[in-house]
């Protein structure tokens, strides 16, 4: 990747803005044509893996941090609003920026420590960082309710981020992605933006263009903690029941990362479409299965990744941009490889 590159201009393609614009006006018109409690609940969560996915797929995606412990930057937003809100009677909608802010802070100190760890070895270090949290939060009973978790009280208003119907969940939740997705898009084509990029693909190539790594690292990490956070916040606020073993799980985080992996990692709509893809097919799944083959849906999963790696390995959004190169790598990968002609024999010897 050369500096030229790097700085090229935007142009946004006319497919990508076509899919943004139908994929929003799809988002919003759908509550509308369906209300049902179900169909509401549905709609929310795929809202919400979406904003998860794309909260992670900043510093996953575009800065190439791979975490795997991105559950403690969802459980801190979860948890801090959560506890303020049942402590001091503070607003879950104050609460949601103060846990934001302590996600950054702990996210920092993640970065701070682990400067030069890359791949593998920051997805552990990720990891382990987020087993800490649980562990603590587990063993504080008396202020965090230890493993049985906290259940918030039902009272419904808007300053308790609290509603009697569904749909106000559901706009909350599609205002919070589009909030990311734009955020993500600036991102994207800032300077910022192709500093991230530079570093992924070669974080010493970066540094010889000037690229600062360790602020552009602690930015990445911070901005995808904070927006984690409120996903985690309005997550605790739907749900109503926050417990350590599901929000700050490491099978949380894998699932945040999967999303964003299937639907293209750095890329805005990527996350969006994973979602798409991930929710029905695991609601589906466990509907059908969950009493005879539990944890079925754990093993299309990773079918399903196998395939994207192997023919989509820049995910679904793959597909879209160069849907002709994706299908020849399905041919090849699935329908076998293409038999050569035999050389002649006197062709040989000409």
């Amino acid at each position: 990747m050369t500096l030229t590159s790097l700085l090229a201009p935007y142009r946004p393609t006319r497919k990508g803005l076509l899919l943004s614009l139908a994929m929003v006006a799809a988002l919003v018109a759908l509550p509308l044509v369906a209300a049902d409690s179900y169909t509401l609940h549905f709609v929310w969560k795929v809202l919400f893996w979406a904003l998860a996915a794309s909260a992670w797929n900043i510093a996953g995606g575009y800065a190439g941090q791979f975490s795997l412990g991105h559950a403690a930057f969802f459980g801190l937003g979860a948890y801090g609003s959560t506890l303020l809100y049942m402590h001091f009677g503070l607003s879950p909608w104050i609460g949601m920026f103060v846990g934001a802010g302590a996600a950054v802070a702990f996210a920092t100190l993640i970065g701070a420590l682990t400067l030069r760890l890359q791949g593998p070895f920051f997805a552990l270090a990720s990891i382990a960082f987020a087993e800490v949290l649980r562990i603590a939060i587990v063993n504080w009973r008396s202020f965090t309710g230890g493993a049985e978790g906290l259940s918030l009280p039902f009272d419904p208003s808007f300053a308790n981020m609290m509603f009697s119907d569904r749909l106000w969940y559901v706009y909350i939740m599609m205002a919070a992605l589009l909030i990311v997705l734009l955020i993500t898009y600036v991102l994207e084509r800032s300077w910022i933006g192709y500093a991230l990029a530079a570093m992924r693909e070669n974080e010493e190539a970066a540094e010889a263009l000037g690229v600062d790594t360790v602020r552009a690292k602690l930015f990445s990490i911070g901005l995808s903690a904070f927006l984690s956070a409120i996903a985690g916040t309005l997550y605790a606020n739907y749900i109503l029941l926050i417990e350590p073993s599901t929000v700050l799980s490491i099978g949380f985080s894998v699932e945040i990362a999967l999303i964003a992996i299937i639907g293209g990692m750095g890329t805005p709509l990527g996350p969006i479409l994973g979602a798409v893809l991930i929710v029905p097919l695991s609601e589906y799944l466990r509907a059908e299965f969950a009493g005879s083959l539990q944890g079925l849906y754990l093993l299309v999963y990773g079918a399903l990744l196998i395939v994207m790696v192997i023919a989509m390995p820049q995910g679904l959004m793959s597909a879209i941009r160069a849907p002709r190169a994706t299908a020849r790598r399905l041919r090849g990968a699935f329908g076998g490889a293409t038999r050569r002609r035999p050389v002649r024999e006197e062709s040989r010897h000409a």
